[in-house]
């Protein structure tokens, strides 16, 4: 199996990985004021907060894999972002939101979310497809849901 991302039962897993979900819930829920009071709350380290923060994710429990969103870097050059919404059509994706920031040193941030319940292929073939895209400098995963 090709790609970056597996989805795994989390009873398989060392539960330092759940730790750091419940870390970043109590976090965005505004129930602790730090990472630091986060990570003692659910009995974890900084440092394990911070080595895994941007790499485990819970998935949500509906429509499980049904969104995604990406951050992309491009070149400010006429027709990119055209380009790109051409390639998800094409390989079955729907586009939920699109948020270009302003072109800075001839570079934009791209952020989309897509629907993709109906691609060809899976998450890595399409972000490594727009990877190969004209003036796409880079593809970053953000969340799934």
């Amino acid at each position: 199996m090709k790609g970056n991302f597996l989805i795994v039962d989390k009873r398989s897993l060392p539960d330092v990985y759940e730790k750091v979900v419940d870390a970043k819930r109590l976090l965005k829920e505004g129930k602790v004021k730090d990472v630091t009071e986060a990570a003692k709350t659910v009995n974890i380290s900084r440092s394990v907060y911070y080595k895994y923060k941007e790499t485990v994710f819970e998935l949500a429990e509906t429509e499980v894999g049904q969104k995604v969103t990406l951050n992309m870097m491009i070149n400010d050059n006429k027709g990119v972002l055209s380009c790109i919404l051409n390639y998800i059509y094409e390989v079955g994706g729907s586009i939920i939101t699109i948020n270009q920031g302003i072109p800075m040193n001839k570079k934009a941030n791209v952020s989309l979310t897509i629907n993709i319940s109906s691609i060809n292929g899976d998450l890595t073939t399409l972000m490594d497809g727009l990877l190969k895209l004209k003036d796409v400098e880079s593809v970053e995963f953000v969340a799934m849901e």
